[in-house]
């Protein structure tokens, strides 16, 4: 109606229960395989710059595999284009979720997340661009800084016993993921030189069949999926594209549906299996064979002095503090979104610092960029010094304002009459009811939860 005023909506407010339930699973996996990744990451460098070197790099090297089918691989390009499979699966299968029943559905809450993800990809690559090309450089590693490693963030978070708000960790989480999905994309469409046209279309039918067996059939046993999931990740690797594609594409095909016969969600309940082979095995095995660089007052000099190093460094410190925190400016500025009461623009702006930390998914972008081992080194140097600075720049924001994060996170557990609900969802406040109790289907009972009462949001969808 004309002259009739829009209400706002809010975001960054409280989740809704069965979303903060789903949201605080995945974190709680993702928060334990961030200190594994951090103490991999750590070995690595210890055992790269002791005298034991040579046998981090002859391990590293080491070949195995069925080399008539262009599998005989070393234990460094199983770690990336194996494990990481799983890691891309667990995200595609998130991603699958949230655009389906979970907060991405809606595009007044989406945008946020969403702007802030896409800005926070395209800065980075637009500092790296303007750093390197400005000193003689070139554009080839314009996509290392674009990704947010959400399990190194956490792990910070751990080691600092910060107690960020549930909202904000879902945004981070958001953010990764959209992060993880930009990532994939980048690297099936610009890292894939030549294709072998017959692997290709085989990987493609093997997803068509995958999708029939789970989707339509509705077929349950992990021993029809596993082998299949073999099948497909051999074919795409054999056709060129990057075999980590294989995980995402079979990771968005997973069913979002609730289960007649489970009652559960299988796109829920198969990640929730998979997380913690993703975060507390298959990543930090990767990070165990790939943060290994040298570390020395010329690797440290290269990064700051050679164009593409210094792109990729201030890439991350830099140009994702700007874009995430500029992305989310945008969405605040020129929709109908508005920050929840209790948070200000420095969380974001510490937030916007986490998401600096791009270790993960930057080595994986760096190794296939920088072919050259001696170029790897120099870039595997800068992501690390890029998402270290990041980190220590978000623990200094995050420990400033973490009396009040402590005093939001009490508040959000608080459960006086013990039956297991937070109090904060059955308060009868009406103008905080639509961000605390509602489901994302817009469904509500008096303990917030959808109709149905599970544990994962009461919309179905596929």
């Amino acid at each position: 109606m004309p002259g009739r005023t829009r209400r706002k909506r809010i975001v960054l407010g409280h989740l809704p229960l069965p979303e903060r339930r789903f949201v605080a699973d995945a974190l709680r996996t993702e928060t334990v395989g961030g200190v594994v990744l951090l103490a991999a990451a750590v070995i690595a460098l210890v055992w790269a710059n002791t005298p034991w070197k040579g046998t981090y790099e002859a391990v590293r090297d080491v070949h195995f595999g069925v080399a008539a089918l262009d599998l005989d691989l070393s234990v460094a390009h199983w770690t990336s284009d194996g494990l990481l499979a799983i890691f891309f699966f667990v995200a595609g299968a998130e991603l699958k979720r949230e655009l389906v029943v979970g907060e991405l559905r809606h595009p007044g809450t989406a945008a946020l997340p969403v702007l802030a993800a896409i800005s926070g990809m395209a800065i980075p690559a637009l500092v790296y661009g303007l750093v390197a090309t400005g000193m003689g450089g070139t554009w080839n590693g314009w996509a290392v800084p674009m990704a947010t490693d959400i399990a190194f963030a956490l792990g910070v978070l751990a080691v600092i016993d910060t107690h960020l708000p549930s909202a904000l960790r879902a945004f981070l989480l958001t953010l990764a993921v959209v992060d993880d999905l930009g990532a994939i994309v980048v690297i099936a469409v610009f890292y894939t030189s030549t294709i072998n046209l017959a692997a290709l279309i085989g990987a493609v039918l093997g997803l068509g069949l995958f999708f029939h067996l789970h989707d339509r059939r509705q077929v349950h046993g992990w021993y029809w999926y596993l082998p299949l999931a073999l099948v497909i990740w051999g074919l795409t690797h054999a056709s060129g594209v990057h075999a980590t594609v294989a995980g995402v594409a079979m990771g968005l095909l997973l069913r979002v549906a609730e289960d007649g016969e489970q009652g559960r969600r299988p796109a829920e309940w198969i990640s929730h299996l998979v997380r913690p082979v993703s975060a507390g095995v298959a990543v930090p095995l990767f990070a165990l064979f790939a943060a290994g660089v040298s570390v020395s007052g010329d690797s440290l000099s290269n990064v700051l002095t050679e164009p593409e190093p210094l792109g990729v460094a201030l890439g991350l410190a830099v140009g994702k503090v700007l874009g995430v925190l500029g992305g989310s400016y945008l969405a605040v500025r020129f929709t109908r979104a508005r920050l929840g009461r209790d948070l200000a623009w420095a969380d974001l702006l510490a937030v916007s610092m986490l998401a600096g930390i791009g270790f993960t998914v930057s080595l994986l972008i760096g190794e296939l960029a920088y072919p050259d081992p001696a170029d790897q080194e120099q870039i595997k140097a800068a992501v690390l010094l890029g998402s270290l600075a990041s980190a220590l720049l978000a623990c200094l924001m995050l420990r400033l304002r973490n009396n009040k994060y402590r005093r939001l996170y009490e508040e959000e557990n608080r459960d006086e009459n013990a039956d297991g609900i937070p109090d904060i969802y059955q308060r009868p406040d009406p103008a905080s009811s639509r961000d605390r109790g509602r489901s994302p289907d817009g469904n509500r009972d008096r303990h917030g939860r959808g109709r149905g009462g599970s544990a994962g949001p009461g919309a179905s969808g596929n």
